[in-house]
């Protein structure tokens, strides 16, 4: 059941659970007081339990064939992909001169 927040005519305020279907407050249970229901943020997400799973969502975890794969950095930039040689040994010198 949801938690409801009204202000009474004196400024102060309360919280009260009741059912959706009940009709709104017009007077405060205690003080007999006029009341108007006041719009609040909500309670917010509540986390129970021990967490998500892969398991949890409609296809699996697994990524659709459509989604292309991520790229690296060095391509998003316009920069070529270049790749070092090895250092070339004295033989390797002597024999191509």
């Amino acid at each position: 059941m949801p938690t409801y927040e009204y202000k009474r005519e004196d400024g102060t305020t309360f919280e009260i659970i009741q059912k959706m279907s009940e009709p709104a407050l017009e007077t405060c249970p205690t003080t007999g007081q006029k009341v108007k229901r006041i719009i609040s943020g909500g309670g917010g997400v509540v986390y129970k339990g021990d967490g998500w799973y892969v398991t949890d969502y409609k296809n699996g975890g697994k990524k659709s064939a459509s989604t292309p794969p991520a790229e690296s950095s060095d391509k998003d930039n316009g920069v070529p992909e270049t790749k070092a040689e090895a250092p070339k040994s004295k033989a390797d010198k002597e024999t191509k001169s």
